[in-house]
């Protein structure tokens, strides 16, 4: 008998996080359906997955689309007759002042790390619930875990993924489907160089972040897989969290001073100071 192979969905693939994730997901057997905006790299990286010997497609999908989402996600359900793994992946980063926000930032940020990962749960968890197994994984951030200071926006948008993650955990155990949250701090992704700077000097913020010892994107991909093995609720490898928490609750004196010196440190790249 042919053995069935698995297969799973990763949104924002064509690189950093989502390509990581996409090798890991090689390494076992998986067909990796890498889905993302940009065609070329998205193509590039399905072609890399598939030298490791796996089997990778590409599909152009943009998360902000409802219909796109769904498309894609019946459309690999009704190809493979299964979908064991939906990783809703796609993000971007923003940078600024609250004061300096537009109603298109919010918008933009919102469509994309909020509705892009409701429409991917929304699409998939039926299907899911319906065959009695998957794994879903939502990526947030550390951001999402407590304040960030100066990229208010970004992190608004991250503790609204945790807090959906986080109880849809709860309701889809019952039904077969693991749901966790992935939570990543410092990763050398693009993701950095790529986000938007509102009234601030991008590259300043990006000297900055790299001043941090900075995870590489496979060794948390493999960490991902593991505590998705093991039905984590949610996985953030780093010693922030655990240390902020204690810092807010126990110290929240020493907790306002580092919150303090976070804005102090990210105002010096503005623009236009105030």
């Amino acid at each position: 008998m042919q053995e069935i192979r698995q297969v799973g969905i990763v949104t924002g693939g064509a690189s950093g996080i989502g390509k990581a994730i996409g090798k890991e997901l090689i390494k076992r057997g998986v067909h990796v359906v890498i889905a993302d905006m940009n065609t070329e790299q998205g193509h590039i990286t399905a072609a890399e997955l598939r030298q490791l010997g796996g089997e990778s497609t590409f599909a152009k999908v943009d998360v902000t689309d409802a219909a796109q989402v769904e498309e894609l996600v019946y459309g690999v359900y009704g190809e493979f007759g299964r979908l064991d793994y939906m990783f809703n992946n796609a993000g971007i980063a923003m940078y600024g002042e609250l004061c300096d926000m537009t109603e298109q930032n919010w918008k933009r940020i919102i469509d994309v790390n909020v509705w892009g990962v409701i429409y991917g749960v929304q699409a998939a968890y039926p299907l899911m619930k319906e065959q009695g197994f998957g794994k879903i994984a939502n990526t947030a951030s550390a951001a999402g875990l407590g304040p960030a200071p100066t990229t208010a926006a970004y992190s608004a948008t991250k503790h609204a993924v945790v807090g959906l993650t986080t109880s849809l955990h709860y309701e889809a155990e019952a039904y077969g489907v693991s749901v966790s949250c992935l939570c990543p701090a410092f990763v050398d992704t693009p993701i950095f160089d790529s986000g938007e700077a509102i009234q601030m000097d991008k590259s300043k913020v990006i000297a900055q972040v790299r001043k941090q010892k900075l995870m590489t994107p496979e060794h948390f991909a493999a960490l991902a897989i593991r505590g998705l093995d093991k039905n984590d609720v949610l996985v953030n490898p780093m010693p922030l969290r655990r240390t902020m928490d204690i810092m807010f609750t126990l110290c929240p004196g020493l907790h306002r001073k580092v919150m303090q010196f976070v804005c102090k440190t990210a105002r010096e790249a503005k623009l236009d100071p105030r």
